[in-house]
């Protein structure tokens, strides 16, 4: 499994502030970082940038020793971002947008098929598989969301804010989750703004105005 390092990292929208300043954390295999940090703080923006999305304007992220250029070199090194958003195609059922993911990363259909049943299955969706995105609750939706994660099985998992629609026994099931993900092998970056989620991770690193304080 792989070790994500993010060095010395600056990232700003245009000729603004930058957003992240000098920000360098790393995770290892097996464990569970929390990103906290107020509204603006940055908790996206670094984890777009862990996923290759945004480039630095200085520092870097690397995945091993392999220093990631963007997302397409993201996702080669099985880098897996959950959005906050979601990112689900709203025309598609619950078990195709997962299967989509899974068939365009290289499995095999039926195995696509098969670890789609498991991870509904893993997050109390298996009744939903076959209903339309659009016509899913917004817990539901995120928690599809978390299952194509899962699903993927990503060296390194990030996870943005994918707590945020789901009520209590939810939000306990998906920790559960990511942290059986990190016993699988795989380093695990959770942003949140719940400090109990927090409290469960392994470490913390607070963002506040545009810098980062390793909390534990």
């Amino acid at each position: 499994m792989k070790t994500l390092t993010v060095d010395a990292v600056t990232v700003a929208y245009g000729r603004d502030r930058p957003v992240l300043h000098e920000v360098s954390v790393s995770v290892n295999p097996g464990q569970v970082l929390a990103v906290t940090g107020p509204s603006g703080a940055g908790k996206t923006t670094l984890l777009w940038t862990m996923a290759g999305l945004l480039r630095p304007m200085r520092g870097s992220v690397s995945v091993n020793s392999s220093q990631l250029r963007d997302r397409d070199h993201a996702v080669a090194e099985r880098v897996v971002l959950i959005p906050q958003d979601n990112g689900l195609a709203a025309i598609l059922t619950a078990q195709e947008n997962i299967q989509v993911a899974m068939i365009a990363g290289g499995a095999p259909p039926a195995d696509a098929r098969r670890a789609t049943v498991e991870s509904l299955d893993r997050l109390g969706l298996t009744g939903q598989a076959d209903q339309l995105v659009e016509e899913l609750s917004g817990g539901q939706q995120q928690r599809t969301a978390i299952a194509r994660g899962l699903a993927l099985r990503g060296d390194v998992l990030l996870a943005d804010e994918v707590t945020s629609e789901l009520d209590a026994a939810n939000r306990q099931r998906v920790m559960e989750l990511l942290h059986e993900e990190a016993r699988r092998g795989a380093a695990v970056v959770f942003a949140t703004h719940d400090p109990e989620a927090a409290a469960g991770c392994d470490s913390e690193v607070h963002l506040a105005d545009g810098a980062a304080q390793r909390v534990r």
